[in-house]
């Protein structure tokens, strides 16, 4: 059976377009970390390596450093592997189906129930609970719910993203539109793209949005407007709500005078932006490394998110600038042969100090709260600091899931839903049906979970 579901899982996962030892079994019950110090968690018959999966390249370099800072109190070598998104799935279904897994590994929202419920992952529970580097109240809540089942926990915060707005300051000096501030609204951010892509005559495009990117796109909209793609409670959707559908008519204008589809899935937004092909994208904080030492990058900047002005005041209210956060995790596999220093890795990858380390490295911001500040400082020359202010001047709600998230994830994206105003963005009543249908897909999705 847990080979069976993690193979339609992987399907689903396989169909998105998309943005980580073996022996006999082990579980923590069997034997639990103890420590002062998390590197100092390891057995004397710990193995000789502990192999990562992870599928950033950014993001290696600093992984690695941190690691082998835990390897000088461990004594126990530590290997980062990368690994492409799809590939990366590939090869942990065919672990988990019984071929060899990766020690320690990076979980997402997108599959942590089924790997979770299907005995894949390393129950880290009583570990945690024997931990004094680890306490839950540290931790951004989202992140660390994510990872629960059943009344265990199975991964370890390792971060959290948010999002924020780039642009390229030569364009819009070239087409004498003012940059991006912090009072920008979604109508400013959709004024200033179809000026620039107006005045070019179609050379450059203000703006581009992969819509297959829903976290740092299309989703940070309907939040904005009041609406929400899930339900805080994950049974439900509001995205045909009044409220819903407003944010999904400002996605639909920002389309209209944005680079269109067919474009995007030939080249893709990032490509686009460094070609100058393009104004401006959203993106997350995972992503900032490739803008940094992209060929133009003194060129680009980064804003905080627009608001929407929902009552027409002419000031951003508490509730009307909103990013999506997501959070990865750290797991191990169920079957390592050495669970305990598996275990103490992720709890320094974790700590204070290796998330403190994290930030000051430029890896991505902590999971833990309170220890990112030094991620402003790590891009020397360009100015990240919009991805913290939106944390402090807006709100952050995390990446919608349900238990099968990208059953209804994918089916959005096919026509009768919103294909089809994504790829004529030109009619409001197509983005107004779109959303009728979206929210029975969900509610479908969610009924049949």
């Amino acid at each position: 059976m847990k080979k069976k579901v993690l193979a339609v899982l992987m399907s689903a996962i396989m169909a998105m377009s998309f943005a980580a030892c073996g022996g006999s079994s082990n579980t923590a019950t069997e034997g639990t970390a103890s420590t002062e110090s998390s590197a100092e968690a390891t057995t004397e018959a710990s193995t000789d390596e502990i192999k990562i999966n992870i599928w950033d390249s950014n993001q290696q370099k600093g992984i690695q450093t941190i690691a082998d800072k835990w390897s000088e109190t461990s004594g126990v070598k530590v290997s980062v592997e990368v690994v492409d998104w799809d590939n990366y799935w590939t090869l942990l279904e065919a672990g988990a189906s019984g071929g060899e897994m990766p020690d320690v590994f990076w979980m997402h929202s997108n599959t942590a129930q089924m790997y979770m419920e299907n005995n894949v992952l390393l129950d880290l529970t009583d570990y945690i609970a024997n931990d004094k580097a680890v306490d839950q109240s540290n931790y951004y809540d989202g992140v660390w719910n994510l990872y629960q089942s059943n009344g265990k926990q199975y991964a370890l915060p390792k971060d959290h993203d948010t999002i924020a707005l780039l642009y390229n300051k030569a364009i819009f000096d070239k087409y004498k539109v003012e940059y991006p501030t912090e009072d920008w609204t979604y109508e400013d951010m959709y004024e200033a793209a179809k000026k620039i892509t107006e005045d070019s005559n179609g050379d450059i495009y203000g703006m581009a949005m992969n819509t297959s990117n829903n976290q740092d796109g299309w989703y940070n909209l309907v939040y904005a407007y009041g609406g929400q793609v899930i339900t805080d409670d994950h049974k439900g959707t509001t995205i045909a709500s009044e409220e819903g559908k407003a944010g999904m008519e400002m996605m639909r204008k920002l389309l209209s005078v944005g680079a269109p589809q067919s474009v995007v899935a030939e080249t893709g937004t990032d490509s686009l932006f460094q070609s100058d092909k393009v104004a401006m994208i959203t993106q997350g904080s995972w992503m900032i490394n490739a803008f940094y030492t992209a060929e133009h990058h003194d060129d680009y900047a980064w804003a905080i998110m627009p608001y929407a002005d929902r009552n027409n005041n002419g000031s951003c209210d508490s509730d009307e600038r909103w990013s999506a956060y997501n959070g990865l995790g750290w797991a191990a596999n169920a079957n390592t042969k050495d669970p305990k220093s598996c275990y103490s890795l992720i709890s320094y990858f974790c700590s204070e100090e290796g998330q403190k380390m994290q930030a000051e490295l430029g890896v991505t911001m902590g999971g833990m709260k309170g220890v990112s500040e030094a991620f402003s400082g790590a891009f020397e020359g360009m100015d990240v600091s919009a991805f913290n202010k939106v944390e402090e001047e807006g709100n952050l709600f995390f990446r919608p899931y349900t238990r099968n998230t990208t059953v209804w994830e994918d089916a959005l994206q096919q026509a009768g839903a919103f294909l089809d105003p994504w790829q004529d963005p030109s009619n409001p009543e197509l983005m107004s049906k779109a959303c009728d249908n979206a929210q029975k897909i969900i509610e479908d999705a969610i009924a049949a979970e």
